[in-house]
């Protein structure tokens, strides 16, 4: 059975009360329109279909060529909104999935089984669609499935046309269905208008049934058909997000020591025997290596840190930090900061756009940038690179071995060769040969400084 997959993703999203459209807001490092696309990704036989709307354009902007589009230009239901699919679906499949787009909970395995539902009876024949229902307290907006006494599905009733009888239903119709695809395509034109002035997808159930033709109804995990309307339900999905990324991690062998007190973006990697302690947050594309401790109360955002590192109260934000380097309590790798196998990075440093070689100490409220740092650097306290003159950036290069005092200002751009040393509060505004002493302000060697040879 060859299966097409259509998401609707063209609605205004109101009660978000957001400039930004309500498919593209983010849930843990994804749009909510990237989780319903992955969801079915996996399942149906062609990219998938979105039919777009309000914010189309930046919809594709995002996915670009992973789906297909279909547009509607008009709001007139979700009736409506499938039939923009028709032109480029009809003769391609055998089945139609259709889901929302602001669904993020929905997972790959419960589509998976809920397509084999629909094919286990499909086989059989006489069947014109499936739904997913639910069954809950809180309706949260969704239809009711109506039977007979039979239990047979006999209709869809949208809430907002419900009668006092019927609101008193709690299976839900989550709004996922699968159908016949020729049965889909010659029925939908002919859905009625509704009194509000919409095309309802939920009256096909009710035609079906006037057909003689079957409506199967397959229960689905509560939590996956929990929809997106406000903010607050935003929060909700959030947290059941995180925990379900959590526990992924977890059954890896991550040690995450408060799951409810961590955030873990969808794309994060992280290392076995690595340890993640309370208010860590992980986010975008993300790769931690294994034996790391990360926290507590660190974010990471875009990075790479390698095997056995530690970063302790700090942000790391598009850098790199290699074997066994460590940084922290509060420190700051910025975009292009990179870290060599053992680096140490100590409290209130700073790093921008540049790379401390193997072994190399950089101590407390130090500030490097636009520069390059050999292997075994002794930074001390207070140490800046003073890399921007009001108009441009400039580099310092630092060689192997070279000792840099307490509160020393490097002028770029300026380089230090293998060996050089920096006296405390040194202001070095020329190169540094190898092997060199200098300090003062400017920073000069002895000899130049006028200094009389040491009495026996």
């Amino acid at each position: 059975m060859r299966l097409a997959a259509v998401i609707l993703a063209a609605g205004y999203g109101t009660r978000m009360k957001s400039k930004l459209p309500k498919v593209l807001h983010p849930l843990a490092g994804r749009a909510l329109v990237e989780w319903s696309v992955e969801a079915v990704e996996g399942i149906s036989h062609e990219p998938p279909l979105v039919v777009i709307g309000h914010g189309g354009e930046q919809v594709k902007e995002l996915l670009g060529s992973r789906v297909r589009y279909a547009v509607q230009e008009e709001r007139l239901g979700t009736g409506h909104a499938v039939l923009q699919a028709r032109g480029q679906l009809q003769g391609t499949a055998d089945a139609v999935l259709v889901i929302y787009a602001d669904m993020p909970l929905l997972q790959e395995a419960t589509l998976r089984h809920f397509v084999d539902v629909f094919a286990e009876n499909w086989k059989q024949g006489n069947l014109a669609m499936a739904m997913l229902t639910v069954e809950r307290e809180d309706p949260q907006g969704f239809g009711r499935v109506v039977r007979n006494q039979a239990g047979e599905v006999q209709a869809i009733v949208e809430e907002v046309d419900c009668t006092p009888e019927q609101r008193q239903i709690r299976e839900l119709n989550s709004g996922i269905y699968c159908f016949d695809a020729a049965w889909l395509w010659a029925n939908l034109p002919n859905v009625p208008l509704s009194p509000k002035g919409e095309y309802y997808l939920t009256d096909l159930a009710g035609m079906a049934v006037e057909q003689g033709l079957r409506v199967v109804a397959a229960p689905a995990p509560l939590e996956d058909v929990y929809g997106i309307n406000t903010r607050g339900h935003l929060a909700v999905a959030g947290e059941v997000l995180r925990r379900r990324i959590a526990e992924r991690h977890m059954a890896a062998g991550v040690t995450i020591v408060d799951p409810s007190a961590t955030y873990i973006d969808a794309q994060v990697t992280i290392g076995p025997d690595t340890v993640i302690l309370p208010g860590t947050l992980l986010q975008g594309s993300t790769q931690i290596g294994e034996d790391c401790v990360i926290g507590p109360h660190s974010q990471i955002r875009d990075s790479r840190i390698g095997n056995g590192c530690r970063v302790i109260q700090s942000v790391v934000e598009q850098a790199r930090m290699e074997d066994g380097s460590e940084i922290g309590p509060f420190g700051h790798l910025r975009s292009g900061a990179h870290l060599g196998p053992g680096v140490h990075m100590g409290n209130f440093g700073e790093v921008k756009n540049s790379y401390l070689g193997p072994g190399t100490k950089m101590g407390h409220f130090s500030y490097v940038g636009d520069a390059t740092i050999g292997a075994n650097v002794n930074i001390g306290a207070g140490v800046i690179t003073c890399n921007y003159d009001g108009a441009r950036k400039h580099p310092t290069v630092i060689e192997d071995g070279v000792f840099l005092g307490s509160d020393t200002m490097l002028v770029a751009p300026v380089r230090l060769g293998q060996g050089a040393r920096t006296g405390a509060g040194s202001v070095v505004t020329r190169d540094v040969e190898p092997g060199e002493l200098v300090y003062g302000v400017p920073a000069r060697p002895p000899s130049s400084q006028g200094e009389e040879k040491s009495q026996p």
